[in-house]
């Protein structure tokens, strides 16, 4: 009987554990949360690192997320849906950076805010939008780009 006891213990917190993961788990990727808050276009050259989920940062602050990405077959570009929370003005002239947070760091999209007295409506495209830089064009670009600084 004493064994039984201790054994429905430890599985008891083993399921306490686990449910803790799953909680933080949860937590940590957005899962769960309510995505009240508006939608804003942006297009880009290139959103290497970019998917749905991607956070989107102002001043290093969370403040929306990507929930679409597509290729539009016409421009040959990349056209993201942001969602934007409830409560977050942005003016209108901001731009869109696609950014990382180091060499091993994951990518988000920095809002660059701009000077304007008007924000984004729902609906609005965000017209300045710098694309991600890939590490190894630039790596490719300084190896041999040192041959024609030369003259």
């Amino acid at each position: 009987m004493r064994e039984n006891l201790s054994e429905v213990i430890v599985g008891a917190v083993v399921l306490l554990v686990a449910g803790g993961f799953l909680a933080y788990a949860a937590q940590a990727t957005g899962i769960g949360r309510s995505t009240a808050g508006y939608d804003v276009t942006a297009s880009f050259r290139s959103a290497e690192g970019v998917s749905p989920g991607t956070d989107i940062r102002l001043a290093g602050v969370k403040i929306g997320t990507v929930t679409g990405l597509r290729l539009n077959p016409e421009t040959y570009r990349a056209d993201a849906v942001f969602t934007f929370q409830d409560g977050v003005s942005v003016p209108d002239d901001s731009s869109a950076v696609v950014a990382s947070e180091g060499l091993l760091g994951g990518t988000y999209i920095e809002i660059m805010p701009g000077g304007s007295f008007d924000a984004l409506i729902p609906g609005a495209e965000i017209i300045d939008t710098q694309g991600s830089v890939s590490l190894l064009q630039l790596l490719l670009q300084y190896v041999g780009g040192s041959s024609e600084t030369a003259q």
